[in-house]
């Protein structure tokens, strides 16, 4: 894994500093700790921090190709490389690494634009074109690995690995877009389809894009989509070995490596399901961790340990305090943005101990997107079935004034907290399952804002792009829509983007073979009632594992990474929280109602409510302010 640099006039042709580049690569060092390298030419700059996973001496960056027409900055793995390279041998290509870095270099040369079509893998990359003299930036299918982009006032483009990339150039604009906190206060990350500063794009997951000289740059082109469109067809138990084969091909591709390469286990079904198939397919007892908290309620390693002692593994593990607050300000260099997931915190923790004995390590995320794995997508498939069942006119008109009045009650048992389903059925299912998705409603966000922020915002509301990719995705119901949603916005948005930093951050390369596409392309045109049955999610898959996996692992409930955000926030925290209202960053910006921020305070640490998600947003965006540099 690595970390890339670049700089691409798109204006006039005009010298790149090769310092320049280096100093936008030396902030991303922590990706690439093993090597560095720039390559400059007029009008372009290329720059690289190398991570050595394969071909660990042979294949140096920036490289070029055999002919010398192409120079590649990469950040990846592609895991059919070899099949690949034997192909373009076939075709008359020349190598001189063993790498797959060099692979894509012969795949463009070979196949242009649709080099990425063939490529399996996660990956970013830069390739010139000292021929055509074009730029070509790609992205993976997911958007496992992130790539940032800015236009520059000297007509350029700059791109790179992180933010803090672009920040390090001198020309980059420390604006912040006021729609991108309407984004993070929604959602408590700020998605791929906007950044947290003016200027700033990312490359969407699944997408191009080729920049000229003398032109100015184009949109990027998308060259996959995932469709829920069609539906398998056969018996059970054929879909069930044709899922299983599917798996252990995605879970073996992902074991090549010249490092020591292990797997997070947690104890759930996803990650257990990939240890189970790395261990069909080690000659070695595979290498696995996981922590635990000195919170019982939340500590799993004793699943973990059961699947561990199953299958001989060389397992570590270690329980970590859950007074973990004191890492708050290290978070925010990570992510750049503001990020509130705060099961961030634990995913640090456990990159760490991986760290400590290998260099790659295989996770369990995507079976949940895929299989519909989130109570959520359990609860939306219920609900648009009810939906179905009553006139759109009662649930507008009753059942709509019906949850504005029900009391919001968090604290009671789920049968209880029906503010949320009430309001969600009044609405159309995309409009539903958005409300359920976000963290804080349009009707509490909207009460927080000063009156000319919000006038400010023009009318935009966080769902909308949302609502309008449920809206338009290729899919036949209502359960595909969301699992659409949650694989194009929530995945790339959240979930990767935190593995992809927190692991970065110790020099850790994350792998992720529940996202290998074929897999995903065939989860997807499953039929429903084999995604979801019983009121049990991801019901092929945990059908596949009984041969593998004991049943109170398969279906015990799903539990995720805890982190006790409202005892911080009314004990260690509790200073800070008042502070948000007073004399921290935000408090000074105008967004915010600060006589509305400091009720909240107050009330969460008198324990009249449990505001702890909004406070812990406001908390981790003052500090990402910080980070970058933003003042009044």
């Amino acid at each position: 894994m690595c970390g890339i640099a670049g700089i691409f006039h798109c204006g006039p042709i005009a010298p790149v500093d090769p310092k320049q580049v280096e100093r936008m690569c030396d902030v991303l060092a922590h990706r690439g700790p093993d090597g560095s390298g720039v390559w400059t030419a007029p009008g372009v700059g290329l720059g690289h921090r190398r991570l050595s996973i394969i071909d660990i001496e042979g294949s140096p960056q920036p490289m070029h190709s055999a002919d010398e027409r192409c120079v590649l900055t990469f950040n990846g793995e592609i895991y059919n490389f070899r099949e690949l390279r034997q192909e373009l041998i076939e075709r008359g290509a020349k190598f001189r690494t063993d790498g797959d870095s060099e692979v894509i270099l012969a795949a463009w040369e070979q196949w242009g634009t649709d080099c990425v079509r063939h490529l399996h893998g996660m990956f970013a990359f830069a390739i010139y074109d000292r021929k055509d003299r074009t730029l070509f930036l790609a992205r993976d299918r997911f958007g496992v690995k992130p790539l940032f982009m800015a236009r520059l006032s000297d007509g350029s483009m700059a791109f790179a690995s992180e933010l803090k990339g672009l920040l390090a150039h001198p020309l980059m604009r420390r604006e912040i877009d006021p729609l991108a906190i309407e984004d993070y206060m929604t959602w408590g990350y700020v998605p791929d389809t906007r950044s947290i500063l003016k200027g700033v794009e990312k490359l969407p997951a699944g997408h191009t894009r080729l920049l000229y000289h003398d032109t100015p740059p184009g949109p990027p082109e998308r060259y996959w989509d995932i469709s829920f469109d069609a539906r398998h067809k056969g018996n059970v138990r054929d879909l069930e070995a044709e899922l299983s084969h599917h798996l252990q091909e995605a879970v073996s591709s992902r074991m090549v490596s010249d490092v020591p390469l292990g797997a997070f286990l947690s104890g759930g079904v996803d990650s257990s399901s990939v240890v189970a198939m790395m261990a069909q397919e080690s000659a070695q007892p595979v290498k696995t961790c996981s922590i635990g908290f000195d919170v019982k309620s939340a500590d799993e390693t004793s699943y973990a340990q059961q699947i561990a002692d199953n299958y001989g593994t060389d397992h570590a593990s270690r329980i970590v305090s859950s007074d973990q607050f004191d890492a708050l300000d290290r978070l925010a260099g990570m992510f750049d943005e503001p990020f509130a997931d705060a099961s961030a915190l634990p995913t640090l923790r456990v990159c760490e101990l991986a760290r400590e004995n290998v260099t790659v390590a295989l996770s369990g995320d995507g079976a949940d997107e895929a299989l519909a794995g989130y109570r959520r997508q359990v609860f939306h498939h219920r609900e648009e079935q009810l939906r179905g069942l009553l006139p759109a006119s009662f649930r507008k008109n009753v059942l709509g004034p019906l949850g504005r009045l029900y009391p919001k009650a968090d604290w009671a048992p789920r049968p209880l907290r029906a503010k949320s389903t009430l309001l969600a059925l009044a609405g159309s299912g995309a409009a539903g399952y958005a409300r359920g998705l976000s963290v804080i409603p349009p009707e509490l966000r909207f009460g927080l804002y000063d009156a000319d922020f919000h006038k400010g915002l023009g009318g935009y509301e966080a769902e909308e792009p949302f609502i309008t990719l449920m809206n338009n995705a290729p899919a036949r119901s209502g359960l595909d829509r969301a699992q659409y949603a949650d694989l194009m916005f929530w995945l790339p948005g959240d979930i990767l983007t935190k593995v992809d930093r927190t692991s970065m951050a110790v020099g850790l390369e994350a792998r992720e073979p529940l996202l290998d596409h074929r897999f995903v392309e065939f989860a997807a045109a499953l039929p429903e009632d084999l995604r979801v049955k019983g009121g049990q999610g991801k019901w092929l898959l945990k059908k596949a594992m009984e041969r593998h996996l004991p049943k109170d692992i398969l279906y015990r409930p799903k539990q995720g990474f805890v982190t006790p955000i409202a005892q911080w926030l009314r004990g260690p925290l509790a200073k800070q929280a008042k502070r948000i209202a007073s004399s921290a960053a935000i408090s000074q910006m105008g967004w915010f109602d600060n006589t509305r921020l400091s009720q909240l305070a107050d009330d969460h640490i008198a324990g009249k409510s449990d505001n702890s998600r909004i406070l812990w947003q406001l908390l981790m965006l003052d500090r990402s302010l910080a980070r970058l540099g933003i003042t009044t």
